[in-house]
């Protein structure tokens, strides 16, 4: 990186903060609703943004574009087939969280069961944000700065330093801007840092194809499909380790629905819309954007593959080594700006959905029940900085053991994914509901998915998906039907903005589903992966 580059990145970094700063002070965060919810404000591109760089972070630019280089276009079901869930999100899950007027996905658990199973499911998704997906989104996302851009060379420092360095910055720097501005300020930064991502993101396999091709994108596309049609196959093998191709219509779909329909992380985003319409469309756009998520989260991979050589030791080092050879010196500070604020905005985003839940589920229901909007924005904010240092703190010691943490704790979310998806949709369609039930239902699957940890260590996490959801679903239904507890009536309306659903959702989920299937088509041995 240049003095050049260095510059153009500060000012970009600084312009951005600017901007994002001037849209939301209208925002009054001194309250509850401005400071979690951006003052219920947000519209349907801005709601896109945010979603959009909050779920996307280094580790998947990173990580996926190295399982592609090792494995081919069978990773893009990560990105591509989660359209289908996000289109799921827009018709069915949204109408009904804005129905409820709830603004945490516990809310909606504790109106159709009962105090406990939400605090569980809170304090699970706080444990998750807090001890794995925060210090790795700052730790992983240090590493790739550093490695694409070289800052230890720079300031002359070793990597260590330098990425204890970089995510001290980045964590700093989003523990400020929820401080000041909530999630209305992150949100407005990542409507102008979701249009640099899809921009720098896209420029990577067109640039790499032309330099591929001599010149000429056709002729480089050529390459990759007459050279290695292998690796644009989207249909994994049975036994993949990667995504088993029967996979994609249960496990998978099931681990997509959890994540993009019941994950606070992801649906605080949609909640925070100025009205449904709003918010059916960004959910929307997200759907949109996951489908052109494979061309740059998945096949610069199989590009790195041609244009460098199957050589490289270390597959994560595909992505850094591609945008090295392919990227012009000039634009290395604005596509730093753009991985900068992919890796801010993931931070920002999960550090304001813990704030959220510990402050509206914990300290307003538990600790003081009698706490005004104000004081419940203020303890949010101080709880923005404890817990924004303490992951800060936390981000080097990932390197301590890189590959072992996270795996763990990845493993860990297995153990409340199927029951909190399965708790949503029986609040959602089943009148009469079982406290019982959801407890002993959350119990036997936590015993369940640890036996399958112990016995079936060679079975795809995937296929263990798929079989517990159904023996999930039969043990609250059992208890439903036989043990019911609570009745609920369908009617209600607490709705808290206007319920006016978006003329063009179906035309455009129509859409959305129809490219899934042909871009499948596509990368299918029916397609260009013939060989």
């Amino acid at each position: 990186m240049n003095m050049f580059s260095v510059i153009s990145f500060i000012i970009v970094v600084v312009v951005i903060g600017g901007y994002a700063y001037f849209r939301s002070r209208k925002i009054n965060t001194k309250n509850a609703d401005g400071y979690f919810m951006g003052g219920r404000s947000l519209t349907g591109f801005t709601i896109a943004s945010t979603i959009i760089m909050t779920n996307l972070s280094t580790e998947q630019i990173v990580g996926q574009n190295g399982q592609s280089f090792k494995a081919g276009m069978e990773v893009m079901a990560w990105e591509v087939t989660s359209s289908i869930a996000i289109v799921l999100l827009a018709l069915v899950f949204l109408p009904k969280y804005f129905r409820y007027g709830v603004d945490t996905i516990s809310d909606f658990i504790e109106m159709r069961f009962d105090t406990f199973t939400k605090r569980l499911v809170s304090l699970l998704f706080i444990f998750t944000y807090v001890v794995s997906f925060l210090p790795v989104v700052l730790y992983s996302g240090a590493l790739v700065f550093n490695k694409i851009f070289n800052v230890s060379e720079l300031l002359n420092v070793s990597d260590l330093t330098a990425v204890v360095l970089i995510s001290s910055v980045i964590g700093l720097v989003g523990i400020l801007y929820l401080f000041i501005g909530g999630l209305s300020l992150s949100a407005h930064s990542d409507s102008i840092y979701g249009i640099g991502l899809l921009i720098g993101g896209l420029s990577i396999p067109i640039l790499g194809l032309i330099l591929l091709g001599n010149g000429n994108f056709l002729q480089g596309f050529d390459h990759v499909v007459q050279k290695t049609p292998e690796k644009l196959n989207a249909f994994g093998d049975i036994d993949s380790k990667i995504v088993p191709w029967p996979t994609l219509f249960f496990g998978m779909f099931f681990n997509n629905l959890f994540f993009w329909c019941t994950n606070q992380m992801i649906v605080q985003k949609s909640l925070a819309g100025k009205n449904l319409k709003e918010a059916q469309k960004g959910a929307l756009f997200v759907g949109i954007f996951k489908i052109l998520g494979g061309l740059f989260l998945v096949f610069p991979g199989v590009l790195a593959f041609n244009l460098l050589g199957g050589g490289i030791d270390n597959p994560d080092n595909a992505y850094p080594l591609l945008v090295n050879e392919v990227l012009p010196k000039w634009a290395y500070g604005l596509f730093g700006a753009v991985i900068f604020g992919a890796i801010l905005s993931s931070f920002v985003g999960s550090l304001n959905s813990t704030t959220t839940l510990f402050s509206l589920d914990f300290y307003k229901s538990v600790i003081n029940k009698d706490a005004t909007n104000k004081q419940v924005s203020r303890v949010g904010r101080l709880v923005t900085v404890i817990v924004g240092v303490v992951v800060v703190i936390l981000a080097p010691m990932i390197s301590i053991f890189p590959q072992g943490l996270y795996a763990v704790v990845q493993e860990f979310n297995g153990l409340y994914n199927m029951p909190v998806l399965i708790l949503v949709l029986t609040g959602f369609f089943v009148k009469r509901t079982s406290r019982t039930g959801a407890k002993v239902m959350f119990i036997s699957h936590i015993v369940m998915y640890g036996l399958s940890k112990v016995f079936l260590t060679d079975i795809h996490f995937l296929y263990v998906l798929s079989v517990l959801f159904f023996i999930d679903l039969i043990i609250i239904s059992l208890f439903n039907k036989y043990n019911p507890t609570n009745t609920f009536d369908f009617k209600v309306n607490y709705a808290k903005v206007d319920l006016t659903p978006w003329k063009h959702r179906y035309i455009l989920s129509g859409f959305i589903v129809l490219a899934v299937i042909i871009l499948y088509i596509f990368f299918s041995p029916i397609g260009i992966a013939r060989g």
